[in-house]
């Protein structure tokens, strides 16, 4: 049947032509976003999962850039501290120059102390964005303080988020100054004691281990009025025995001590050792303010030189820790990046769309729609034939 107020045939042209026409705004849209899924109305799934993965990538971005100013903290440290190792090494070559005979120990000094001002320098402008990790206030902190530099962001398997850290705990033994008291590796404060000897001494008829004060024999010329008999000697109110090579200690009378051993009889005064004479703290110093002259003995050089020594021990494990550290921050730097980027892949393949199969597709729906609009055209001019019946 013919019509005039229904053509059913362009009803069908339209229709077609509609779907077409929606078909290609899909298409022209994820050729324009370079997306298969851009909302949630494409695929509410992957859309989600999609939109979970980018927050959690832009996350990410977040922990690379805290990588890299964790890392120039931890570098800024580590330089410091290798800077502050080469400068002690100097300092113990420069004690050890000073137990040689006929050295002056003024000059010495001289050398250490422009070494103590470097050190002071080297940890005042180890300092990153206001952090500084080789002098704080140990103190006030209550001893210790952790540092952290964010290692990853990560969301396990119940959707649960979490940042990783990676700590560097600041002590004693890994910080050169304690701005607030006297425990860094530097100005940690270390007695010096009186050069000592140990012997063993016989007290009725049993051998006893003593350490005692000694003395060189510069030591006890040295002393006020000191007369020489033998291998003894007294000075301005010490009795003197000679125990070993250039080593004498302070003796008494043998017959105030009747139960001990002679130690030595000058033919005036039998001799026993002094067993009181227990050493003594002379001093206390640090690496940062230790000094020295030319009344320093060897034996206290020796105990310097063990102080700093110590305190290289400690310098070196700290700069191991750092070293550790930045090496790890390294690692999980290149981690996150591989894995953002995996995420990116990934994200890609639930939602982005196939430029080649778009185009193709596109191709085929401009033809398509050329045609449904010829065919909406030839079904739109069946009304016209009308007009011919009626001629």
């Amino acid at each position: 049947m013919t019509s005039i107020l229904t053509n059913n045939s362009a009803m069908a042209a339209l229709s077609t032509l509609r779907s077409i026409s929606s078909s290609m705004e899909d298409t022209q849209s994820r050729i324009s976003s370079g997306l298969r899924v851009g909302s949630a109305s494409d695929n509410a799934a992957y859309w989600s999962i999609a939109t979970t993965m980018r927050s959690d990538n832009q996350a990410l971005s977040a922990v690379q850039d805290a990588l890299g100013l964790g890392a120039a903290k931890v570098d800024t440290a580590y330089s410091g501290m290798e800077s502050a190792i080469e400068v002690v090494k100097e300092i113990k070559a420069k004690l050890v120059a000073a137990t040689e005979d006929g050295v002056d120990k003024t000059k010495i000094q001289e050398e250490i102390d422009q070494l103590q001002e470097q050190l002071v320098s080297i940890a005042e402008a180890a300092s990153f964005s206001g952090e500084n990790w080789l002098q704080t206030d140990l103190t006030a902190a209550g001893g210790s303080e952790v540092k952290s530099v964010v290692g990853s962001f990560v969301r396990d398997a119940s959707g649960n988020v979490s940042v990783k850290k990676v700590d560097y705990t600041l002590d004693n033994t890994t910080v050169l100054f304690d701005v607030g008291g006297d425990t860094g590796i530097l100005d940690a404060q270390t007695s010096i004691e009186q050069d000592s000897i140990t012997l063993t001494v016989n007290k009725d008829g049993v051998e006893t281990e003593v350490t005692v004060v000694s003395y060189t024999t510069d030591d006890v010329i040295a002393d006020t009025g000191s007369v020489f008999t033998g291998d003894s000697a007294t000075g301005g109110g010490r009795s003197y025995v000679k125990v070993g090579n250039d080593t004498w200690v302070e003796a008494v009378d043998q017959s105030t001590v009747a139960t001990q051993e002679v130690a030595y009889n000058d033919g005036t005064t039998s001799w026993a050792i002094d067993t009181t004479k227990v050493p003594g703290t002379i001093t206390t110093a640090s690496v940062a303010d230790l000094s020295i002259n030319n009344s320093t003995t060897t034996g206290q050089l020796d105990q310097l030189i063990q102080m700093v020594d110590d305190a290289l021990t400690s310098m070196t494990s700290a700069a191991s820790s750092l070293g550790s550290i930045s090496s790890r921050i390294d690692m999980q730097s290149e981690f996150v990046s591989k894995l953002s980027d995996s995420i990116e892949a990934g994200v890609g393949r639930l939602v982005d769309a196939d430029m080649n199969e778009e185009s193709t597709r596109l191709k085929a729906l401009q033809t398509q729609q050329q045609l449904a609009i010829q065919a909406l055209s030839i079904a739109n001019s069946d009304s016209q034939n009308v007009l011919s019946l009626f001629r």
